[in-house]
């Protein structure tokens, strides 16, 4: 009797057995702490105290800057060689895109630094409409050169019906029709041509992908996953294929995504600053575990509490963000593929957070997943504030669902993912109790403190992020808690009680927003934040003010608001002299003309 299947079976219970009672722990000691309000030191009449559970988020930055600060030295000092052996099947998702950045995308595809009998390219339009022709003619005219193959699918791999198409059948010759006969014709397109362009019947994201790998099957190593908005380094897919070959336990790897448009808007420069946090500090660290939570497309929250009672920082926000190049092992997606596109959450079938789920199933299956920022990307983000809302919700819904999926995992990895994932899962809720404590029950003193400490905690991080960087423009980090605190914070609760809600959540870039939903739950949490803050301020005039702790409290309260507000009076000056007068920001970065 062979008894290594059996011990190896052993071994596996006990260590999820383990990595559980390690999640109950974390878990414990992270609610004990939040609960019990343990502090360390205060100052007289407990105007301004440290806290035990403070300790603990403030080791967590430390930890988490350290090991990316490694994991970052590690991809300086890799010099292992590209083989240029692999075959890659490029896969590109497009949905109304703009022309401009489009155009963009395939040139810079067509500049990689790969071998072009090594590398298939296909272009998956999700919708065949004459208004989606113009992505096809543009993909023909860039590719002109090596014989495109492009054709017009009627349906998609998931809309064909061929009871409907019997009945039509029989009533034109009696015939019977089992399979749609465009199937065959796009799959022998993609495997016998270089450049492909397909448009098919609308279906979202994950069907547009699907299509992709679904007809490359198995006849190449590696796909590579890009959106239509991405202009990719020439190096990029080396850089990729560098991480796989390194490693056979690597099973993916994404790259680092910049952004294109940072002068079109305070978002969208925000939104620049947030990306390069993300992935060179909460991905580097993520990295160096071998446990990158989310490749291949942007939101779970980790914030800090650090002085005396909970605040907060906006550094560490979403988990969730977007990653606009990966690359995953072939012989490993076509196993998964299926469960992948058919993943149901509460009986609804899941169409957004497939990338996150993808990195999820290869999770699963033991294999690690790496992050390099030698290959970059830029890509486009929202600019205006509805629809950059728009996508956050979407991604924290994505979070959130696979939050659980991930959670059967743990064991399979570092304890640090267990971890990570116990704390982002849990902080928005104590951010969210937190704040609505302090405006309902605190003083005025101990509004403003959180409000001063949140950012002080972002100064910090920013001032490290320069550091890393090299860059000072990183100090404005800083400012993206005032975004978060007010509108990425109760856009999670609406993300929560939507969660089966299904769209591509962010339009295509030729269509206005019309989705003002989301603005709802902005609106209850000013509300509430306005409402507890006009009962502190009554309660506050009725209490004696001539008391030694009032008077200690006064002198407090005009320190700290005046270095508040003179922060953000420096802040915004710098945001408007440094950054407007450098770039000259435009009105609009794009203009539309199809």
């Amino acid at each position: 009797m062979d008894l290594k299947p059996i011990l190896k079976k052993c071994g596996t219970g006990v260590r999820a057995i383990l990595t559980f009672l390690f999640a109950f722990l974390v878990f414990g000691v992270m609610i004990w702490a939040y609960i019990k309000g343990f502090t360390i030191a205060t100052s007289p009449f407990n105007i301004i105290s440290l806290g035990f559970y403070g300790v603990l988020l403030s080791l967590h930055v430390l930890f988490q800057s350290f090991f990316a600060f490694v994991e970052h030295r590690r991809m300086r000092r890799r010099e292992q060689l590209c083989s240029y052996t692999k075959t890659i099947g490029f896969t590109i998702s497009a949905y109304q895109e703009d022309p401009n950045y489009l155009m963009e995308c395939l040139k810079s595809v067509r500049g990689l630094d790969y071998p072009i009998d090594k590398l298939r390219i296909i272009m998956v339009v999700d919708g065949n409409s004459e208004d989606d022709r113009y992505m096809m003619e543009m993909f023909r005219e860039v590719f002109a050169d090596r014989d495109p193959g492009c054709c017009v699918w009627q349906n998609n791999y998931h809309s064909w019906d061929p009871r409907a198409q019997e009945t039509n059948a029989a009533q034109d010759n009696g015939g019977m029709v089992f399979e749609d006969p465009q199937r065959s014709e796009v799959e022998e397109l993609i495997r016998t041509k270089s450049c492909v362009c397909i448009m098919q019947k609308w279906g979202g994201k994950r069907e547009v992908m699907y299509t992709a790998f679904k007809a490359l099957g198995s006849s190449v190593d590696y796909i590579q996953v890009c959106d239509s908005d991405t202009k990719l380094d020439p190096l990029a897919t080396v850089e990729l294929c560098k991480v796989l070959e390194s490693n056979p336990k690597y099973g993916a790897v994404g790259g680092d995504v910049k952004i294109l448009n940072l002068k079109e808007s305070y978002i969208s420069f925000m939104s620049s600053l947030r990306y390069w946090m993300a992935f060179n500090i909460e991905r580097a660290c993520q990295s160096f575990f071998n446990c990158v939570s989310c490749i291949s497309g942007p939101l779970g929250n980790r914030n800090m509490q650090f002085l005396g009672i909970e605040n907060y920082s906006d550094y560490l926000i979403n988990t969730d963000l977007v990653y606009s190049i990966s690359l995953y092992r072939n012989d490993l997606l076509q196993q998964f593929l299926e469960s992948w596109y058919n993943q149901k959450f509460l009986g609804t079938h899941c169409t957004f957070g497939d990338d996150r789920h993808l990195t999820n199933r290869m999770l699963s299956m033991g294999y690690a997943t790496k992050y390099t920022a030698r290959s970059k990307c830029y890509t486009e983000t929202p600019g205006q504030f509805l629809r950059w809302l728009n996508q956050q919700t979407r991604w924290t819904k994505s979070f959130f669902r696979e939050w659980l999926y991930n959670a059967m995992w743990w064991h399979k990895h570092s304890l640090w993912m267990t971890y990570e994932s116990i704390v982002s899962g849990i902080f928005p809720f104590f951010v969210t109790a937190t704040i609505i404590k302090l405006f309902w029950t605190g003083s005025l003193w101990d509004i403003l403190w959180v409000l001063c400490c949140i950012q002080l905690i972002g100064l910090v991080k920013a001032a490290y992020a320069c550091f890393l960087r090299q860059n000072m423009v990183m100090i404005f980090m800083s400012l993206y808690s005032a975004l978060y605190m007010t509108s990425l914070l109760p856009a999670k609760y609406f993300a929560i009680l939507t969660m089966t809600k299904s769209s591509w959540g962010t339009s295509g870039r030729r269509k206005m927003v019309g989705n003002y939903i989301p603005l709802l739950p902005l609106s209850v949490w000013a509300a509430i934040l306005l409402g507890g803050l006009s009962y502190t301020i009554y309660k506050e005039s009725k209490m004696n003010w001539s008391t030694a702790a009032k008077k200690e409290e006064i002198k407090f309260l005009i320190y700290g608001s005046v270095a508040y507000v003179c922060y953000w009076l420096i802040m915004i000056g710098l945001y408007w002299i440094w950054f407007r007068r450098l770039f000259r920001r435009r009105s609009q970065t794009y203009a539309v003309n199809v």
